[in-house]
């Protein structure tokens, strides 16, 4: 998201912007105390994913994030889970393209043991071999498991459709060939490089004492070292088509459109764009298509969006002789909006982003994360009423101008996975927004 400009106090006292910090080795610390709490959430993120990986490390991140769990700072996998649910608390871990975080959920007490196991995972974990030949049959499972779920398999479609073989066009999962190439000391060498102090964000939300989370982030995290990960290649979406057919009882179809990133002053242009054209039951897709229509059960349309580029993305459940009339109807649609849109309905968008953005800060591990995202990203974290007054700064011009820059792009990606007479929307996808 575009930065907005910091209030003259921008990392003010703990009661109100969460105060960050950095130590000497260039780890940042988030300290969001929330006065009355009796829980802690700590996420500590790496800000290195999947996207830094080449083709033949694809997987890699996400088999580290498997691993580190099967023993460190002599634990074995079923004491790290037993001494951290034993206080009352539970752990968890998550790959992304751009980041990979570790969290911890506890009582109040609980942020000392919490910040020493999250250490041990992200700096001393054993590595073992025979583990790591688990492992890989457990990512092969899973890798699998997505290829036979739908769902799963046609997101994935129309994210290689769009990225190609760039590092945002393969699945995170990586792949059997390059997660059975892994040894213990090639991901232990991956480890290093993916988890340096220099991409490191700890964050803290809750029942947090400022002074108690600096002292355990440098007993625990003050010695990590290594050279961050260089920048990835710029993005670039190139578009394609990609079906597979299946007996399935419905389709499933995604089509995916050029958009901003992050830092594009137009982020949330582009969020207000996906909610009013598909982000819930008031949207245009969900009145036109499944309302009126009855051409889906499930259609919505949503926003991704990385570092330098981003996607509008569409997604629908329909019958496979439906899916034609719904291709066509969904770019139509899209194109309705590059022409300025009632005031009244950018409003109720308007609220329903702010809503969701303003509940999601009432889950202490979101704000956590949330937090932790926008120190990677901007340095420091944003003011929500700042953000919310960017939201409501979005123009009917802006937002019909934004529509304008991602039809005139004339690119699309299409996957549809189904019946084979449902393939053939992927074509009218195609020629209706790419010519």
């Amino acid at each position: 998201m575009s930065a907005p400009s910091p209030k003259p106090d921008a990392q003010g006292p703990a009661g109100s912007t969460p105060r960050v910090h950095q130590l000497a080795n260039g780890v940042r610390v988030v300290c969001d105390p929330l006065p009355g709490w009796q829980t802690v959430a700590l996420s500590v993120v790496a800000g290195r994913g999947a996207r830094y990986e080449d083709e033949r490390r694809s997987g890699w991140s996400h088999l580290l994030e498997h691993m580190v769990f099967k023993g460190a700072g002599g634990r074995s996998a079923r004491e790290i889970v037993e001494v951290i649910e034993a206080e009352g608390g539970n752990i968890n871990a998550a790959t992304g393209y751009e980041r990979t975080s570790f969290q911890v959920r506890a009582l109040k007490d609980g942020l000392d043991l919490g910040s020493a196991v999250i250490a041990d995972l992200v700096q001393r974990p054993t590595m073992d071999a025979g583990d790591l030949a688990r492992e890989k049959q457990v990512v092969g499972q899973e890798i699998a498991e997505a290829a036979d779920t739908p769902d799963d398999l046609v997101f994935e479609l129309a994210q290689e459709a769009a990225f190609g073989a760039q590092p945002l066009g393969r699945p995170i999962l990586g792949t059997p060939a390059s997660i059975g190439a892994a040894t213990p000391e090639s991901l232990s060498a991956w480890r290093q490089a993916l988890y340096a102090a220099p991409s490191l964000v700890v964050s803290a939300t809750g029942a947090v004492d400022e002074d108690e989370l600096l002292r355990l982030a440098e007993r625990d995290f003050g010695g990590a070292g290594g050279a961050a990960l260089g920048d990835p290649e710029p993005a670039s979406f190139s578009g394609g088509v990609r079906t597979v057919a299946k007996p399935l009882e419905q389709a499933n179809i995604v089509l995916l459109l050029p958009a901003v990133g992050v830092h594009d002053p137009d982020y949330f242009t582009l969020r207000l764009l996906a909610e009013i054209l598909g982000g819930g039951m008031a949207s245009r897709l969900f009145q036109e298509a499944r309302e009126k229509r009855g051409l889906a059960y499930a259609i919505d349309a949503y926003s991704e969006t990385y570092a330098d580029a981003g996607v509008l993305g569409v997604f629908a459940g329909c019958a496979a002789e439906d899916a034609v009339e719904l291709a066509e109807v969904t770019v139509a649609e899209i194109q309705a909006l590059a022409q300025p849109v009632p005031d009244a309905e950018l409003a109720r968008a308007k609220a329903q982003l702010k809503g969701s953005m303003f509940m999601g800060r009432e889950s202490a591990l979101a704000r956590a994360e949330q937090a932790a995202g926008q120190v990677l990203l901007f340095g420091r974290t944003l003011d929500p009423q700042l953000v919310a007054d960017e939201v409501d700064a979005v123009t009917p011009e802006r937002l019909a101008a934004l529509t304008g820059h991602i039809l005139g792009q004339r690119k699309a990606a299409v996957a549809v996975l189904g019946p084979k007479a449902a393939l053939k929307s992927a074509d009218t996808f195609q020629r209706l927004v790419a010519g």
